[in-house]
């Protein structure tokens, strides 16, 4: 028999499976949340023209100098307006906040250093030197024409939005965003508004993946429970399929009713593997769905257990979003913690143990939590984190630096440290 494979070996696995999408236009409204699937250039100067960075007066700074200085007022100008004015010497123009700086002029004196004299009279107030171009920003200045600005696979969010519109572009390349179908399986579930039977239980994980598929920056849908019978389980696959993904939970093991890898394989799913060494999570199944004509599906067999579901989400299938959503990094996003206790670990897989990770000032703390195992979803409520206790090393000291997978919708807070 073959050893199973190691986290890294199912990731590399994965993002050598999984294709970005094919690119598709999004207008900005409907692009956040997405990648752009291209650079994008500028295509003008930002700002377009050189412009007032406040409110005062337009001069020229071979007028100025140190003490009160008397000026011409001869126009006002305003953000959105054009001057037809040139300022030559003696002059002024009072200019406000984003207005395009007129011809002749150099510098801008802050308001608050004016004193009205009347008849069109100004007089600064000057208390040091002022150079040529102070309280203006130049053409130019945060973009060139032609500069790269934003990579390709950049996340859009709504500064990527802002800025987008500021280069006029309505409209941008992006990957789309994937739907995920997730198809809780096994005759012992009922609907979470349902009242469970002898021997049966409410469906969380279906919701659970469903926001973890949501948070991913993906788009879920849930179909109804399939039964632990053949042809109900194969008309909710064919129905899964239809996804860009199928995340099916439980039926995945190797019990007399877990059905779920030769129903898949029946359906065309070709499998890439089955099975990681790593605790909680082992029944991992992943695999491709390539029959012609129908489109590409990635299937995910999560465990059944919700913790071994969740943890499984979090490293496998939120990296196979990544890559298929035109992430430049599919991987997950490992951190480095100190252990705030010595923790045993027992067994020949790695553990991702449900934990809590604090921070002070300079580092992070990483506390497991009284986890009874792959069933336990209380105690993740107490956690934020799952950290790896790797195989082959029984004790963990106080103080050892240990990795850290943050989980969906989780933040790491301050450590709170009591005063005796």
């Amino acid at each position: 028999m073959l050893p199973m494979l190691n986290v890294d070996q199912a990731l590399g696995l994965i993002r050598e499976t999984v294709s970005s999408a094919p690119k598709q236009a999004s207008s900005l409204l409907d692009a956040l949340g997405s990648r752009l699937a291209e650079k994008i250039v500028c295509p003008e100067d930002s700002p377009p023209f050189d412009k007032s960075m406040m409110d005062g007066f337009a001069v020229r700074s071979s007028d100025l100098r140190i003490g009160e200085i008397e000026f011409s007022k001869i126009g006002e100008l305003a953000a959105g307006h054009e001057s037809t004015l040139s300022i030559g010497s003696g002059q002024t123009i009072q200019i406000m906040t984003g207005a395009p700086i007129p011809e002749g002029a150099d510098v801008v004196i802050p308001v608050e250093q004016s004193r009205e004299l009347g008849d069109s009279r100004i007089c600064l107030t000057l208390e040091s030197e002022v150079a040529s171009g102070r309280n203006i920003l130049r053409q130019g200045t945060n973009m060139r024409v032609d500069e790269d600005v934003i990579a390709s696979g950049q996340l859009i969010r709504p500064q990527e939005i802002a800025l987008l519109a500021e280069m006029g572009l309505a409209h941008v390349p992006v990957y789309p965003k994937p739907s995920v179908a997730i198809l809780a399986t096994g005759d012992e579930l009922v609907p979470v508004d349902a009242t469970p039977g002898p021997g049966q239980i409410r469906n969380s994980n279906a919701l659970m993946l469903a926001q973890q598929v949501s948070a991913a920056g993906a788009v879920p849908e849930i179909l109804d429970i399939a039964r632990d019978n053949r042809e109900d389980l194969r008309a909710k696959i064919q129905q899964g399929l239809q996804a860009d993904f199928l995340c099916l939970s439980g039926g995945v093991s190797a019990g007399k009713l877990d059905l779920v890898p030769s129903e898949l394989e029946r359906a065309g799913v070709r499998k890439v593997f089955h099975k990681v060494a790593m605790k909680p999570g082992k029944p991992i199944w992943f695999g491709k769905r390539e029959t012609e004509p129908a489109s590409e599906c990635y299937v995910f067999g999560l465990p059944g257990n919700p913790v071994s579901s969740m943890v499984c989400f979090e490293l496998f299938v939120r990296t196979a979003l990544q890559k298929f959503s035109g992430s430049p990094n599919a991987s997950p996003q490992l951190l480095e913690a100190e252990l705030t206790k010595k923790f045993e670990q027992r067994g020949d897989r790695d553990v991702w143990f449900p934990s809590i990770v604090e921070a002070d000032s300079n580092k992070l703390h990483l506390t497991p939590t009284n986890w009874k195992g792959s069933s336990d979803l209380r105690s993740t409520i107490l956690a934020n984190c799952s950290a790896l206790f790797p195989a082959g090393i029984h004790t963990f000291q106080r103080g050892e630096t240990v990795q850290v997978l943050l989980w969906s919708g989780s933040r790491i807070e301050p450590k709170l440290t009591h005063n005796s």
